[in-house]
């Protein structure tokens, strides 16, 4: 298992210094370098997670993402902009912070990403109940081919990893897979992103971008959550699929493009076909292959075998060897439904140890309650947290059918992607309209 090491590559120092007093304070390993040429001379393999500023002293941060592998890249850009952000993403960068960030959003995101780490594709396999086994053989079949393969699922269940073993073992895996959550990006950019755009193609394109099917030339395209693809850019997508060709918006000219498509989705994508939200020929498209994720609740065993995994992991990372579940805990675990599934016993877990001052797990630090188990807030923690989710709750509905998700989600002060994850979460997804 990898240990956390943090290399951050700033040749601010101040910022250094202050990011890995910060990093050090939650128990990462720090390195640094002032520019490129002195990040290389680390083993970038041997990092966990590289912190790099956009604008470096005879160089680019972005330079690292080839040289660094499969070690994740976090680009900081005190210059930051939606169509830098893009560019940067396209290039394989984990993530992207506009300068100043927050150290703690920071912490997070690193967080995830050494996580992620272990929650390769591997781990959605690890467990033994029948579906488990059975995805396990049409995976290993289908991912030579370069067939396209829908797969389904809740959210939380590992859609994305699946999606990422798929590229790993097929023809495609010397290039990076390029991947879009079609529920993070407006409606009005979202043709853009995928297929690029002519200079003036619109107001505010003031020079020609390459869309990220182009950018997969060659590779695999992941569109997680292509449910809420809007019906103009399914229409274009459906070109991509049938003709090998993309035209970007504002060309008459087409290019021809080799890309193998994966998508991904918790909605049901028949349902939307019968209501006129998604096109019957694109589903058909899309549904070639299809790989089904079975929700945490209905796997078994497969549940605690998992929860010992994270409680392995976390412990170690976060230095306290040994602990274990009491009873009590294992007996939450088993009767607790899981609807975040794998991502949210994830975390529970890791918010747990964190949390645990003794040599076991007790229920109450999961912070979870079983099915039909009143739910009672018991401290003023607790009770902000629940008026902060019924004022969001709230909010959102009052709000949504005179604004926009941008708007709700400046007005909310969160990035249209937390405003979708939290939407689903609660169960208030927002419906597209027919006619877009």
């Amino acid at each position: 298992m990898r240990s956390s090491i943090i290399l951050i590559v700033d040749d601010d120092t101040v910022i250094r210094s202050s990011l890995k007093t910060f990093l050090e304070n939650h128990n990462y390993k720090v390195c640094e370098a002032g520019s490129v040429r002195e990040a290389v001379k680390h083993d970038l393999t041997a990092v966990s997670v590289i912190v790099a500023n956009q604008a470096l002293a005879g160089g680019n941060g972005t330079d690292l993402i080839k040289q660094a592998a499969e070690t994740p890249v976090i680009i900081t850009s005190a210059k930051a902009s939606m169509r830098s952000a893009v560019e940067t993403m396209k290039l394989g960068a984990a993530d992207y912070l506009a300068r100043p960030f927050d150290f703690d959003e920071l912490q997070l995101i690193i967080e995830s990403l050494i996580c992620n780490q272990l929650s390769q594709p591997e781990l959605v396999m690890l467990g033994r109940c029948r579906d488990i086994e059975a995805l396990s053989t049409q995976l290993d079949k289908v991912a030579p081919t370069d067939t396209n393969v829908l797969i389904d699922g809740e959210s939380g269940t590992g859609k994305e990893v699946v999606a990422r073993k798929l590229h790993l073992l097929s023809s495609r895996a010397d290039r990076q897979m390029i991947s879009l959550n079609c529920a993070a990006i407006p409606d009005t950019l979202i043709e853009s992103e995928l297929f690029g755009h002519e200079k003036g193609a619109f107001s505010g394109a003031t020079s020609e971008r390459v869309g990220l099917v182009e950018a997969a030339d060659g590779s695999t395209l992941f569109l997680d959550e292509i449910g809420e693809l809007p019906l103009s850019a399914q229409a274009r997508l459906l070109r991509v699929l049938q003709e090998g060709e993309v035209r970007r918006v504002g060309s008459v000219e087409t290019k021809k493009v080799s890309v193998r498509l994966i998508a991904s989705t918790h909605r049901n994508l028949q349902a939307l076909v019968n209501d006129g939200a998604f096109r019957e020929d694109l589903y058909y498209r899309l549904n070639v292959v299809k790989l089904s994720l079975p929700p945490l609740r209905e796997r078994g065993d497969d549940i605690l075998y998992l929860a010992e995994h994270f409680l392995a992991y976390n412990a170690e990372r976060h230095g306290k060897p040994r602990l274990k579940f009491t009873e009590g805990a294992l007996k939450c675990i088993r009767a607790y439904r899981w609807p975040g599934n794998i991502r949210e016993l994830e975390n529970a877990i890791q918010r747990a140890v964190i949390l645990c001052e003794g040599k076991s797990i007790r229920a109450e630090l999961l912070a979870v309650e079983p099915e039909n188990a009143p739910s009672i807030p018991t401290s003023d923690d607790e009770i902000d947290s629940v008026s902060l989710k019924d004022y969001f709750v709230r909010f959102v509905l009052e709000n949504q059918d005179r604004m926009t998700e941008t708007e709700l989600a400046q007005k909310l002060g969160i990035s249209r992607k937390a405003l979708w994850q939290r939407r689903q979460k609660m169960g208030i997804p927002r419906e597209r309209s027919k006619t877009q």
